[in-house]
């Protein structure tokens, strides 16, 4: 039996356990090191948790596709006698608000979209203003509106669901910091803790999410993954907007619903990586001057909470980094999803536990997003980053 160590049990990390130990299990001993094991940090947890058809790249679209049907699921797939699940699994669809500048892209990724199979409709200002009147529309020129397999739901509950049967099926987790790889003839042999001890293992797994890129390779390969803050608002207000889906300004803006508020928030002036995981509420400004346009009724609101989470955002091509590593074969890579990564645990998951055990990825054809490109210098650019 072979020993693999997974440094990183956020929702990656455990999807990729979860995956081994179901559908491999007899062929994988199987350790999840784990910093924060009451994951006060961690992206996982502190994650808008929302899921959607409408990227620019079709590998994206079936990644998120395979995370709706496994969300849809998850009661039956993850449930144990002693741990019930409930993701709360909303499908109220994104919509992409455009104005006349960004109405040809919002038509050319339409077209796309719909020929691999998302359910998305084009919407004019009038439909729009028909369908959802509390929506300030004059300055818009278009909408997209997802009609299936888009929404929002629980990422807590999902990484709890993952991590607590990964551990029914016999996987391992254990509360250590790894800082890097043990190397010898071209292989990583052991996982090396901070506290300076090492766990020996066959295979190797980089999952730590933002912390990714931070962990010693004796290669010199740097992973291009860095920690920017995003900040999240709870806001209550006595507007109402019935059906609302997860909509998405042309300025950036986001906003759902979060059962009597609202959650929202929008890309930071200065993305700056390794800010404090702290709020920043001197963006509530804008946010507000900029929410009120777009829907006048919110112009009287309250802040309830605010949160700040980090992306491990890949500053190479903003999309996720998964296979082996270039220079040591068992070491695998995953890490630098970008903010979409509670959406593309399971396929991510489930394409590792395949390629680990196989040597080829089975459900899913994974290889556009190998680290290879990082070296080669090439991009998997995906248009559609919030």
């Amino acid at each position: 039996m072979q020993q693999i160590v997974i440094t990183g049990g956020g929702a990656i990390g455990a999807a990729i356990a979860y995956f081994l130990a179901q559908h491999y299990g007899a062929q994988w001993q199987i350790t999840v090191l784990e910093r924060d094991p009451a994951y006060t940090c961690a992206s996982s947890a502190l994650s808008a948790s929302s899921i959607r058809q409408q990227f620019s790249q079709p590998l994206n679209m079936a990644m998120s596709a395979f995370g709706w049907e496994f969300l849809s699921n998850a009661a039956q797939i993850l449930s144990t006698p002693q741990h019930g699940v409930d993701l709360q699994l909303c499908e109220r669809g994104y919509l992409y608000l455009a104005s006349v500048a960004g109405a040809d892209t919002l038509r050319r990724l339409h077209a796309r979209q719909t020929a691999h199979g998302a359910q998305v409709s084009l919407l004019t200002p009038d439909a729009l203003q028909q369908r959802f009147p509390w929506l300030a529309t004059a300055d818009l020129a278009l909408a997209s509106l997802g009609m299936a397999r888009e929404g929002w739901f629980d990422g807590y509950a999902l990484l709890m669901a993952l991590r607590n049967k990964a551990r029914a099926l016999g996987v391992r987790f254990v509360q250590a910091e790894a800082s890097g790889w043990q190397v010898q003839n071209g292989k990583v042999i052991a996982v090396t803790l901070r506290d300076g001890q090492s766990i020996a293992c066959d295979v190797a797994v980089n999952a730590a999410g933002a912390w990714s890129a931070r962990l010693h390779d004796p290669s010199g390969f740097v992973l291009p993954v860095e920690a920017r803050r995003r900040t999240v608002f709870v806001l209550s207000s006595p507007a109402s907007t019935p059906d609302c889906p997860l909509l998405i300004d042309p300025s950036g803006l986001w906003l759902r619903p979060e059962g009597k508020y609202w959650i929202a928030g929008m890309p930071p002036q200065a993305d700056l990586p390794d800010l404090p995981l702290e709020p920043d509420h001197a963006q509530f400004q804008t946010l507000w001057e900029t929410l009120a346009a777009r829907i006048p009724a919110m112009e009287a609101l309250r802040v309830q909470r605010a949160w700040a989470g980090y992306y491990e955002m890949n500053t190479h091509d903003h999309n996720a980094i998964i296979g082996p590593h270039p220079e040591y074969p068992n070491l695998w890579i995953a890490t630098g999803f970008s903010g979409h990564g509670l959406q593309q645990a399971p396929a991510a998951g489930r394409a590792s536990a395949e390629y680990l055990s196989t040597g080829r990825f089975q459900t899913l054809d994974l290889s556009a997003l190998s680290p290879q490109r990082i070296v080669d210098g090439t991009r998997f650019t995906e248009e559609c980053v919030i």
